[in-house]
């Protein structure tokens, strides 16, 4: 009888293997830029562009804690939980590697819970998202953002889903920390 780490295990295999089983040359391709944290430094211009437009001289709060934001979530998933947790990745796993497709013979680092690439893209979605709310269209680009590369590491073999759902969570607790920050110190710049 199988317990319910194992149905789990069973459901997040499943997952992996069906979207990365999904590959074509186009893809391949696409999912490494996407992949890329470089290719995303049109967005954060974008992003720094939006941010001096609406807060103006208080920008420079929202920029230290966004990336108080992404550093906290990156500490946490990149060196804290994966070494903790010394789970390996899917393209380290030597059962399931050999079902995998690897674009390149990319195999990403040793372990991978939680996914570095989720946190950080969650806690600039999130932390964006928790500042300027009224902006629909941002917010809706951004989760967008952040899900396209997530399921750009599970496409690429390098992450299981619960990879990713585990650095969305701390991408969000990351964000809603520095949030919790900016409340009472932007508050405080506009009564000055």
């Amino acid at each position: 009888m199988h317990s319910l780490t194992d149905t789990l295990k069973s459901i997040d295999n499943a997952i992996l293997l069906f979207i990365n089983g999904m590959h074509t040359p186009f893809l391949d391709g696409a999912m490494t830029i996407v992949s890329n944290r470089l290719t995303w430094i049109p967005l954060y211009v974008l992003l720094l562009w939006l941010v001096l437009k609406k807060f103006g001289k208080n920008a420079w709060l929202v920029m230290i804690l966004c990336l108080a934001a992404v550093a906290l979530s990156d500490q946490l998933a990149s060196h804290l939980v994966k070494n903790f947790v010394m789970r390996y990745r899917p393209s380290h796993n030597s059962l399931l590697a050999p079902h995998l497709h690897l674009v390149g013979d990319y195999m990403g680092g040793l372990y991978g819970f939680a996914s570095s690439h989720a946190s950080n893209t969650f806690a600039v979605a999130c932390f964006i998202t928790f500042i300027m709310p009224q902006n629909k269209q941002l917010v809706t680009g951004l989760f967008f953002w952040a899900c396209l590369v997530c399921y750009s590491r599970v496409y690429l073999g390098v992450h299981y889903p619960s990879d990713i759902l585990g650095g969305a969570i701390i991408g969000f607790l990351s964000a809603w920390i520095c949030y919790k920050i900016w409340v009472p110190v932007y508050k405080r710049l506009c009564a000055a």
